[in-house]
């Protein structure tokens, strides 16, 4: 199901998130959170939604996949973050996110 943006907030992405729970879980997805402009609430028309995840096997195939699916689904660009990629300056970020229920 895909989303109008004019209906998206960070409710409605953690829901639908959550509804797609299983074709996450066929990524290898193990922990998904969203962080940024939408989990704050000052999305503009053209932000993006930033997406911190953690995955079983990190694989290339697997997150390109992965962010192809969430763009689709939220016609928007993703900003796709590998929880164990992130720099030391944006570890924040971990605690920051607010994560879905898998």
């Amino acid at each position: 199901m895909v989303i109008k943006n004019k209906n998206l907030d960070s409710k409605t992405i953690i829901r639908k998130i959550e509804e797609n729970k299983k074709s996450l879980q066929k990524w290898g997805v193990k922990k998904i959170g969203l962080f940024g402009s939408f989990l704050n609430g000052k999305p503009t028309k053209r932000s993006d939604i930033d997406v911190l995840i953690v995955l079983e096997k990190p694989g290339f195939d697997n997150y390109i996949e992965l962010k192809l699916m969430l763009e689709r689904m939220f016609k928007r660009k993703i900003d796709l973050v590998i929880e164990e990629d992130l720099r030391p300056e944006l570890k924040y970020v971990r605690k920051e996110a607010k994560y879905a229920r898998l």
